[in-house]
């Protein structure tokens, strides 16, 4: 009789990035939700010179050379009006964000593949959260998601502060173990590395993702993961037993 194979043999090895701890699923939303092609930041970006200059009464060269400094020195651009300047910050916010959004267009395989991971799915951006609502309900991505947490939850404390974080995961009770982070920008991804979290870097090549404050550095373990294709990372994971 030829000798029978028991089931735990007859298992083949699986090589898939292992997400089966994963319950808490942090998305960025800019340039990370959606192709860095569609370059909705080179919008905002105009945007926040222009009302740099109507505010301020700079001229454009001045506006752009205080928004990168503020954006260096505070963490946000909105950090360093609001410091130096006293600027509302829903004014700001509400300018910024009025954008064209026909450029972006809905990825039904990643819709498809963020709503099979178990748990729960949140955004959470350095932005507003009138304007995530704008771009998820153009990217069909509305209901994908339990809860939006922008800058106002962190009380305009930024990524890639500690605290940003640690706000983010007192409001999903989490301990950040079962959490995973997906975001375009290494130095985001150092706080939430050291707070437990598996982290996930989408290699956009954009210029954006260069840009801002220049500490913390990411080094590789910062990062667990990299993809320049989110929808087939997620498809590729491993969820369950």
């Amino acid at each position: 009789m030829p000798a029978t194979t028991g089931p735990a043999t007859d298992r083949k090895p699986d090589f898939r990035p292992d997400f089966r701890h994963v319950r808490n699923w942090i998305f960025d939303l800019d340039n990370t939700l959606y192709p860095p092609a569609c370059d909705l930041f080179g919008q905002i970006d105009a945007r926040m010179a222009l009302y740099m200059q109507e505010r301020l009464g700079v001229s454009r060269d001045d506006a752009k050379r205080l928004q990168k400094a503020y954006y260096h020195e505070h963490g946000t651009t909105l950090n360093g009006l609001m410091k130096l300047h006293s600027v509302d910050a829903e004014d700001y916010l509400a300018f910024v964000h009025d954008i064209d959004l026909s450029v972006l267009a809905a990825d039904p395989g990643l819709k498809t593949a963020i709503a099979a991971l178990p748990g729960r799915k949140f955004v959470f951006t350095n932005g507003c959260v009138n304007h995530a609502t704008r771009v998820l309900a153009k990217l069909d991505l509305a209901e994908s998601f339990e809860t939006i947490w922008d800058i106002r939850t962190i009380r305009f404390t930024p990524k890639p502060h500690a605290d940003a974080y640690r706000t983010v995961l007192a409001e999903a009770a989490s301990d950040g173990r079962d959490a995973a982070m997906f975001e375009d920008i290494a130095r985001n991804l150092v706080e939430a590395k050291a707070l437990g979290m598996t982290t996930v870097l989408l290699a956009s090549g954009s210029e954006w993702s260069r840009q801002g404050p220049s500490h913390p550095v990411a080094q590789a373990h910062h990062i667990d993961y990299e993809t320049d294709d989110l929808a087939a990372f997620l498809r590729a994971i491993r969820v369950s037993p």
